[in-house]
């Protein structure tokens, strides 16, 4: 990394750490995120997001412990606050592209959830047709917990894993999972290569982060959804030779600027 962000500052940006996360209870929830989303605007609050699903039931769920579960969960998930960092690109990023929202909810789950971050080698490791298997997730949590989880608990949280990775498009079947190559948008490109720059990435080096190897492994593929992303206005991208400049001009406030470069 050409200059690692510390995780104190990642933090403050909108990213996630520790040992536990969301999926301990629930998957990424796509169908109440963009029911959120299509009501979201530069005045929403987290307080206001709480009001519509726990006082309104916006989402329409049966119970109240439901409806404050559900809330709990996606803004955990996802921040819901304009004045996060990472959420604020991703929420421009998801009113251009319905195409690209699977992915991109995915995106900022993995920021922001230790725990489903954990799956990211194991899912990077497999190619298009390999099965996934529940067990071979709870294997990848048994590792990462150190014998930390009970046996309930790592099939619940592999279940919940797997189904992100299946609403993203990244695993295809029910009890028998295979992996399969997602719908890649030019604004999944931009949102990863942003991730990838808030954690310290730079020009050619953004492409060997993992934020980016888990989206293709066709390099020039992804070269050319960068250019198409920069076309857009969601970056600016230039590539001569074996020289990337990527850099992201209007899409940070001077406060995040200082906190990346603090």
């Amino acid at each position: 990394m050409d200059n690692p962000i510390k995780e104190e500052s990642l933090t403050r940006l909108g990213f996630k750490f520790g040992k536990s996360g969301s999926h301990s209870a629930r998957s990424l929830m796509l169908p109440e995120l963009s029911i959120i989303m299509d009501g979201f605007t530069d005045q929403t609050t987290v307080e206001s997001i709480k009001e519509d699903i726990n006082t309104f039931n916006c989402l329409h769920k049966a119970t109240s412990s439901s409806r404050k579960l559900t809330c709990r969960h996606l803004t955990d998930l996802y921040g819901l606050e304009n004045n996060i960092c990472l959420f604020r690109y991703f929420r421009q990023l998801w009113n251009k592209s319905t195409g690209a929202r699977p992915v991109l909810a995915l995106q900022i789950a993995l920021c922001r959830d230790p725990l489903l971050r954990q799956s990211m080698p194991i899912m990077m490791q497999l190619q298009p047709g390999d099965m996934l298997t529940r067990q071979m997730m709870e294997s990848e949590l048994e590792d990462y917990s150190q014998g930390g989880y009970s046996e309930a608990s790592k099939k619940s949280f592999a279940q919940n894993i797997n189904g992100s990775w299946t609403q993203a498009g990244f695993l295809d079947g029910k009890a028998k999972k295979s992996r399969v190559k997602p719908i890649v948008t030019i604004e999944n490109v931009a949102f990863a290569l942003f991730i990838a720059h808030m954690q310290g990435y730079e020009g050619q080096r953004s492409f060997q982060s993992d934020w980016i190897k888990i989206l293709s492994t066709e390099i020039d593929e992804l070269y050319v959804k960068a250019q198409g992303a920069a076309r857009h206005g969601y970056l600016r991208y230039k590539h001569a030779s074996e020289v990337i400049e990527i850099s992201f001009p209007g899409w940070l406030t001077e406060q995040d600027k200082e906190i990346l470069n603090g």
